[in-house]
C-alpha cells in the first residue's frame, strides 16, 4: 500500500513539474497561465488563468493557485494582477470540513487578503488560530504568483 502511494505521488509530482514547465512556455507565448493542482482523489488537474482584459492602457490578468489539501478541506485562491501589482486576491475554496473550519476560514481570509495587498507578496504572517488555513492560502497564492512570474 505504501509503495502504491509513493508511486502515485511520484507520478503526480512528475506531471506537475511537466505541466509547470509547459505553463511557463505558454505564459511567455500568450500572456495567460495554467496552473496544475491535485484533486481530492490525488489525480492531477489543471486550471487556466483567465480574465485577461484591457481597459484603456491597463491590463489585468487573473491566475488560479494550486488547490492545497489540508486536514480541514481544500484551499485555493485566485490573484488578479494589474500593472505589475496585486490588485485582488479571491478565495475560490476555503476549508470547510467542519462548521468551525468554515468559521476560521471566513475570519482568516479577509485578514490574509489585506496583508497580501499591503505587502504585494505571499510573504506575510499567518493568522493566529488559523495556521493551517493561512499556510494553505499562502501556498496557493504563491503558486498563482509563480504562474504569473510575479
Amino acid at each position: 500500500m505504501r509503495l502504491r502511494a509513493a508511486m502515485a505521488t511520484a507520478v503526480a509530482s512528475a506531471g506537475i513539474l511537466i505541466a509547470g514547465w509547459q505553463a511557463g512556455a505558454h505564459v511567455a507565448q500568450t500572456g495567460t497561465a495554467t496552473t496544475t493542482s491535485l484533486s481530492s482523489s490525488g489525480t492531477a488537474g489543471s486550471a487556466t488563468a483567465s480574465g485577461r482584459s484591457t481597459t484603456g492602457s491597463t491590463t489585468a490578468a487573473t491566475y488560479d493557485g494550486a488547490a492545497v489539501q489540508t486536514r480541514f478541506g481544500t484551499v485555493q485562491v485566485r490573484v488578479t494582477l494589474q500593472d505589475g501589482r496585486i490588485t485582488e486576491v479571491t478565495p475560490l475554496q476555503l476549508t470547510d470540513a467542519e462548521r468551525k473550519s468554515a468559521q476560521i476560514s471566513s475570519r482568516a481570509a479577509p485578514v490574509l487578503r489585506s496583508e497580501v495587498l499591503q505587502a504585494q507578496s505571499a510573504n506575510v504572517q499567518t493568522v493566529g488560530g488559523a495556521t493551517v488555513t493561512s499556510d494553505a492560502y499562502l501556498t496557493s497564492l504563491q503558486a498563482a504568483l509563480d504562474a504569473a512570474n510575479f
